[in-house]
């Protein structure tokens, strides 16, 4: 590819920005060389949102409609970090405008929608546009160091997963009202950090079978609105008027895997818990343990030794696991990473499959459309289950292999 590849990211809040950053540091990470990549501009209808992300992250223009980053001429890639329910005009939007696209998850807010940008996702990829969906922590060298330890048979067939995504955002009743709090049951905290929660189950323990006992909460029943323009999680100036939270503020579920049985909770009122999550994957030989608030370790248990001398062991990760060699700056023992990491990996990984790269010299692909409607079929399948009593309901069979188990090994 002669010309370089222009980069936007439509939405400048949170997510948004690290979807910016990581564009900037994608064209650092590994080898081969990626073409050259030119920031061209933050999309956000908040001019000053917009601009402010624009000029932080060296991106060259601002602009204030999707639409105009369809339409311009010098962008290729664009990250789409907006609300789950505007996710389907722009992106389709994009994708008919040849913009290769990579959606933050959830794939939206309705799995109608969701199968309708499959449906959208695959058209375009027989004229050569991709369409991806970010599963970030797929990318954290904790989790996929585990998988591998799973894989290769250091621990063997899961038998049991244990796992929480506790958040602490909606805590207070004067955290001010915004798009998170309205929609159906299971769009809120089930769809917000649950949807993260079931891909790493999936990731570890094989395709979710069906799943029981689920529960859905509203903790808080009513938020203020906010008095001006809100960013992110961002607790800002709220008015006296109320408006009623429309979904969940805590969830939780049983998961039959392909190979073991997990139980699931999430929740976006954990008072202490800005962004816990954490899960433990019990095997045939042994157990391990990641902990986000702690992401340059796991725990490890090896069933090894006499039973009173044995136990959970600290594993400091470094080079020799996932991710770390070549994808930081100083990629040496013990030097640490985090999150933000995770978002350069895969902004790499898309890149490169826009550039063209082989997968057997790129990190394993992004994954499709298909997969973030599987994701939301899980979460649908959970507020189904919620909504009779905790019934069992069965989720459709993944149809075919995926990026969810790639065939090629994480290690760079």
């Amino acid at each position: 590819m002669s010309k370089p590849l222009g980069v936007a990211v439509i939405g400048a809040g949170m997510a948004g920005k690290a979807h910016a950053a990581a564009y900037r540091t994608a064209s650092t990470l590994y080898r081969p060389t990626l073409p050259e990549i030119s920031l061209v501009a933050i999309g956000d209808v908040n001019a000053e949102f917009g601009q402010a992300a624009a000029t932080r992250f060296g991106y060259a223009r601002h602009d204030s409609s999707w639409q105009a980053i369809a339409e311009a001429d010098d962008i290729d890639v664009v990250s789409v970090v907006i609300a789950n329910s505007l996710h389907r005009e722009v992106v389709e939007g994009l994708l008919a405008a040849g913009k290769h696209v990579l959606c933050e998850k959830p794939l939206s807010d309705s799995l109608a929608d969701a199968r309708a940008m499959a449906d959208a996702a695959r058209a375009a990829e027989e004229r050569g546009v991709l369409g991806r969906i970010g599963f970030t922590y797929r990318r954290t060298p904790g989790i996929a160091a585990i998988r591998q330890l799973i894989q290769d048979g250091t621990l063997g067939r899961p038998l049991h997963f244990s796992g929480r995504y506790w958040t602490d955002y909606g805590c207070s009743p004067q955290a001010p009202m915004s798009w998170r709090y309205k929609g159906g049951p299971g769009s809120g905290a089930l769809a917000d950090v649950g949807s993260h929660l079931a891909y790493v189950g999936e990731f570890l323990c094989g395709d979710i079978q069906a799943v029981s006992g689920g529960q859905l909460s509203t903790a808080i029943a009513q938020r203020p609105l906010p008095l001006g323009a809100v960013m992110g999680h961002d607790h800002a100036a709220v008015s006296d008027t109320f408006e009623p939270v429309e979904n969940d503020d805590v969830a939780s579920f049983s998961a039959e895997f392909a190979s073991c049985i997990g139980s699931l909770s999430v929740s976006r009122v954990a008072a202490g818990h800005a962004n816990s999550l954490m899960f433990e994957v019990f095997c045939e030989n042994g157990a391990a343990a990641f902990d986000q608030r702690r992401p340059a370790e796991i725990g490890l248990f090896l069933n090894e030794g006499p039973y009173a001398q044995n136990g959970y062991r600290q594993v400091i990760l470094g080079p020799d696991h996932p991710y770390i060699a070549g994808g930081l700056a100083m990629d040496a023992p013990s030097v640490g990473f985090g999150q933000n990491d995770a978002f350069g990996y895969q902004a790499r990984a898309f890149l490169e499959e826009v550039a063209g790269l082989s997968e057997s010299e790129s990190l394993p692909r992004c994954a499709t459309f298909d997969e973030g409607v599987r994701n939301m079929e899980i979460l649908d399948a959970v507020a189904a289950s919620a909504a009779d009593a905790g019934r069992r309901v069965e989720v459709t069979p993944a149809e075919a292999p995926s990026a969810q188990n790639p065939a090629h090994a994480v290690v760079r």
